[in-house]
C-alpha cells in the first residue's frame, strides 16, 4: 500500500475522528517535494487517482469532498460514486510539477506528518491548471475523448505514398 493510500486508509478505517474537515474542500493527489527558497512547496506534480479508486466512495459520502484531484483514468466504480455523489474529478498535467507547484501559495501539514511527503496538507491554489475528466453528471474525458477522436479519424482521408 502506498504512503498516500495509507493515509486514506487512517482517515478512514481507525474509527478515530478525522484530522481534517474536508467539507466543501478538494483533495489532491500528490507527494510535494521540498520547498526551495521562497516557494511554499517544491514540484507538486499529481499522483495517479485510479490507485485511489477503492476510498472513493467512502470519501465522497462519508467527508463532504467536492471534488478530486490527480492524474489518469477513473475506474468505473470511482465514476459512479463520483455521479452519485455529484462531485467531480480534475487532472492536473503529469511532467509539469513545477507549473502546478506555481499555483500553491501556501502549505501547511495538518495531519500524518510522519508520512512526510504523503501527510496531509492544506494548501491554498490560485488558479491551478487542471481540466475536468469526469463532471458531477459521470462523463468521463477518457470516454468521450477517444470516441470523439475515432469519429473525426474516421473521416480524414488517408493519402498513400
Amino acid at each position: 500500500m502506498g504512503q498516500a493510500q495509507r493515509a486514506h486508509h487512517r482517515e478512514l478505517h481507525r474509527g478515530d475522528p478525522l484530522p481534517v474537515d474536508f467539507t466543501g474542500r478538494v483533495i489532491y493527489y500528490v507527494g510535494p517535494v521540498d520547498p526551495v527558497r521562497d516557494e511554499a512547496v517544491g514540484p507538486a506534480g499529481p499522483t495517479t487517482a485510479t490507485r485511489m479508486d477503492r476510498f472513493t466512495r467512502t470519501m465522497l459520502e462519508q467527508t463532504g469532498l467536492i471534488a478530486m484531484i490527480g492524474k489518469g483514468e477513473r475506474g468505473p466504480a470511482a465514476i459512479d460514486a463520483i455521479r452519485e455523489n455529484r462531485s467531480a474529478y480534475l487532472i492536473a498535467v503529469g511532467g509539469a510539477a513545477y507549473l502546478v507547484a506555481k499555483a500553491i501559495r501556501s502549505a501547511q501539514v495538518v495531519a500524518f506528518e510522519d508520512l512526510g511527503m504523503e501527510a496531509i496538507y492544506e494548501f491554498e491554489v490560485r488558479d491551478m491548471p487542471v481540466t475536468v475528466a469526469v463532471d458531477s453528471e459521470g462523463t468521463s474525458v477518457h470516454i468521450t475523448g477517444p470516441r470523439e477522436w475515432r469519429a473525426r479519424i474516421g473521416r480524414i482521408p488517408v493519402a498513400l505514398a
